[in-house]
């Protein structure tokens, strides 16, 4: 008879989320791990088949909970303009705040295990999708009310945006200071 789990898995993951989210895959230890989960190299894999198994429920977790935080920003009321920015604000303070400078989870694993890693390149792609889209429809939402021209190609500037948080979150892992980040931010909203 099987015994029954004496563990969250959802407060597990959570915490497993936090080692790839500090360490990458390949640096995460099992020991380390189920040293911070709690649970023993047995349990960790008779619940998540795998480290790999573990590391993409861990990534979809970052997916679902953490990016999604963020990208509620768009959707508070106010001039487009304002709410790009503030995202793009919040995300420079949130990375140079972190003495780790972890930066996004997503962006770390494209950069360590594109190519290499289909499940996890799809589930890093899928984040990017989402933000382009969140992107989109704020584009689309400025252009209907007049706020940003409607000439310009939505499409092209969801890219544009999407890039841009890209690049703030990869340079905001060595970044002195918030000058250089917030100077790329104003410039690419004077674009729009």
């Amino acid at each position: 008879m099987a015994r029954p789990r004496k563990f969250q898995p959802e407060a597990v993951v959570e915490k497993a989320m936090e080692v790839f989210w500090e360490k990458g895959y390949a640096a995460a230890t099992p020991q380390e791990l189920g040293e911070r989960m709690g649970l023993g190299r047995g349990s960790l894999y008779n619940t998540f088949e795998s480290k790999h198994g573990l590391f993409e429920h861990a990534l979809r977790h970052y997916l679902d909970h953490e990016a999604v935080k963020l990208l509620a920003l768009l959707q508070r009321p106010g001039p487009v303009k304002q709410r790009l920015r503030a995202l793009m604000l919040a995300i420079i303070e949130i990375d140079l705040a972190d003495p780790e400078r972890r930066g996004c989870m997503a962006i770390n694993t494209a950069i360590e295990l594109a190519g290499r890693d289909a499940s996890a390149t799809k589930l890093a792609a899928r984040m990017f999708d989402q933000t382009e889209a969140a992107f989109l429809a704020v584009i689309q939402e400025g252009q209907r009310t007049g706020e940003l021209a409607a000439s310009q190609d939505a499409e092209a500037l969801a890219a544009l945006l999407l890039n841009t948080l890209t690049g703030l979150r990869v340079l905001g892992k060595t970044a002195e200071d918030a000058t250089r980040l917030e100077r790329i931010v104003d410039t690419v909203l004077k674009a729009l």
